[in-house]
C-alpha cells in the first residue's frame, strides 16, 4: 500500500467519522485501483453476472456482483437463486488479507489481532451516473464485524448515519477513488447510502472510465447448512 498521508491527501485527513467508522483517505495506490477494477471485469463475465436486486419488487440502480456468498434481499445463498441459479465464485485468498490490513490500520491494530477478521464474502457494487444507494443498514449477516468499504473510480457523496433511523443526526462526506472506509463496533449498523455520483472525477489510470466500483468485505457468520432468512423491513 502507499503511504497513507501523502501530501495531495493533506486537505483529506484519516478521520474517525463516528465512534468505530473510520475514513482513511487514498488507501489504495492507482496501480492497486487498475488491478482490481480488471478482477472486476472478471467476476461479472462469471458464473453470474452483474445485476440490480429487487427490493420489493423494485429493481436497484445499483448493479451488485458478489464473491463467496450470494446477497439477495433479505439472505445469503451459495447460488444465485434469484439470477440463474449458479454458484458464485469462490472468495479469493487475497481479499481476507486486504480485509485483515484494512481492519489493522482502520483501528491501529497489530497485525496478528487484524488476522482474526475473516471476511468470507464480497458485495461488488457497480454505481453509474444516475445510481443511488437509500439510507439501509447492513444487517442480512449473522455476525457484526466490521464491513470494509472500498472505493474505484468515480467520487460520491456517501451520508453516514446513526443506528436508530435513516433521519438526522446523519453525516455527508467524499468517497474518492482509492478510500477505504470501515465501520463497526458501535457503528456496525448505522444507516448509510450513496445520494449522488459525481462523473467524470475517476482519476486517470484507476481502471474505471466512467462509474464508481465499490466493494464491501463482511463477515457473514454462516455456513453452507445455513441460509439467513428474510427479515422484516
Amino acid at each position: 500500500m502507499n503511504a497513507l498521508f501523502g501530501d495531495d491527501l493533506l486537505d483529506r485527513p484519516r478521520r474517525e467519522v463516528a465512534p468505530g467508522a473510520v475514513h482513511l483517505p487514498g488507501w489504495l495506490s492507482i496501480e492497486q485501483q487498475a488491478w482490481i477494477a480488471e478482477r472486476f471485469r472478471e467476476w461479472t463475465a462469471g458464473p453470474v453476472p452483474l445485476r440490480g436486486a429487487k427490493i420489493r419488487g423494485h429493481e436497484m440502480s445499483v448493479k451488485t456482483v458478489c464473491l463467496g456468498w450470494h446477497w439477495q434481499p433479505y439472505k445469503y445463498t451459495r447460488e444465485a437463486t434469484d439470477v440463474n441459479g449458479r454458484r458464485v465464485l469462490p472468495f479469493p485468498d487475497w481479499m481476507v488479507r486486504l480485509g485483515h490490513r484494512a481492519v489493522a490500520e482502520a483501528y491501529g491494530m497489530p497485525a496478528s489481532a487484524a488476522d482474526l477478521y475473516t471476511p468470507d464474502t464480497a458485495l461488488v457494487n457497480f454505481y453509474d451516473a444516475e445510481a443511488r444507494m437509500g439510507m439501509h443498514q447492513d444487517r442480512d449477516e449473522v455476525s457484526l464485524e466490521p464491513v470494509v468499504s472500498l472505493s474505484i473510480g468515480d467520487s460520491c457523496a456517501f451520508r453516514f448515519g446513526n443506528t436508530e433511523n435513516r433521519g438526522r443526526p446523519y453525516e455527508d462526506l467524499s468517497l474518492e477513488s482509492g478510500d477505504l472506509f470501515v465501520f463497526g463496533g458501535p457503528s456496525r449498523l448505522a444507516f448509510h447510502g450513496i445520494t449522488k455520483v459525481f462523473p467524470g472525477t475517476a482519476p486517470t489510470g484507476c481502471g474505471v472510465q466512467n462509474g464508481r466500483i465499490n466493494i464491501t468485505l463482511r463477515v457473514t457468520g454462516l455456513r453452507d447448512t445455513e441460509r439467513r432468512e428474510p427479515e422484516t423491513q
